[in-house]
């Protein structure tokens, strides 16, 4: 049985595909995104957030530790007076979480929705994600994905889901890696293969001011997507400010790299000119 590590469920998403929505988040992700949203994804392990900022400074936290370096026990979480703390991160058995995600399956039906799979990024746990879309069907799976993956867990991916979505964070593999960790070769060529597939899709772009809102940019990522037989809509999403709040919950430091606080370039009618289906959240 294939075991995974989630970090979050979110009841009646209404952004992540159609209908009312489950929006199941996998932990761990081998992309390191510089505006990443949801820090507490990125690491395949358990962690311990903290909201310091409520802090009281109290030292029951202090009290009941007993190791070094904090290896997410929850010992803390008990003893504080505030409920600060939380561990991040659990693990479940593939049928246990789809028994999890089907209860209240009805409401999902009628409203012509079903269950997305996020993260972090949920192809970097195949085997568990693949088990769980067993257990889910026949509801409508939908997977969003930054497309970062080896091409066999990709395809059979698209071919085992309702909808993908898919990330097009840069097309420059130079720039695309600066500002991720990784170059977009795999990424680009998945990709392709998307375009070319009978399964609906969206394309998610994450406008990030001075690194992929030039026009430039916009014309190579609409010139890829041309000719895309189930592209149902490109989905712009203009960078805001509360990107970094998280970091210093699970002991991280926010240093993006570009300036948080330059207007965002926004060029809806690249997409346009190529009879694109086009938005912006």
């Amino acid at each position: 049985m294939s075991k995974g590590t989630i970090f979050n469920i979110e009841e009646f998403a209404v952004h992540d595909g159609p209908g009312i929505r489950k929006l199941v988040f996998f932990k761990g992700c081998p992309l390191h995104c510089s505006w990443c949203h949801n820090p507490e994804g990125i690491s395949f392990r358990k962690e311990l957030m903290v909201s310091h900022t409520a802090c009281i400074d109290c030292s029951k936290c202090r009290e009941v530790c007993t190791s070094e370096k904090c290896i997410a026990c929850g010992r803390c979480i008990e003893v504080c007076p505030l409920r600060l703390r939380k561990v991040c991160g659990q693990e479940f058995e593939a049928c246990e979480l789809a028994n999890e995600l089907l209860k209240g399956k009805e409401i999902l039906i009628n409203s012509g929705g079903g269950i997305t799979i996020s993260g972090g990024e949920p192809l970097a746990q195949p085997a568990f994600l693949f088990g769980l879309i067993e257990h889910l069907k026949p509801l409508n799976i939908a997977v969003e994905t930054s497309g970062h993956a080896a091409a066999p867990i990709f395809q059979k991916m698209v071919s085992v889901v309702d909808l993908v979505l898919m990330d097009i964070k840069h097309t420059d593999p130079v720039i695309h890696k600066r500002y991720t960790g990784v170059d977009n070769h795999q990424i680009l060529e998945n990709l392709e293969f998307l375009c070319g597939s009978d399964t609906d899709f969206y394309i998610r772009v994450p406008l990030i001011p001075g690194v992929n809102d030039t026009r430039e940019n916009m014309e190579k990522t609409a010139w890829l997507l041309k000719d895309a037989k189930h592209l149902k809509r490109v989905e712009l999403l203009p960078y805001h400010q509360t990107a970094g709040a998280k970091y210093p919950m699970v002991n991280k430091q926010f240093d993006p790299g570009f300036d948080t606080n330059k207007k965002v370039n926004v060029w809806k009618d690249v997409f346009e000119n190529y009879n694109i289906n086009i938005s912006v959240l």
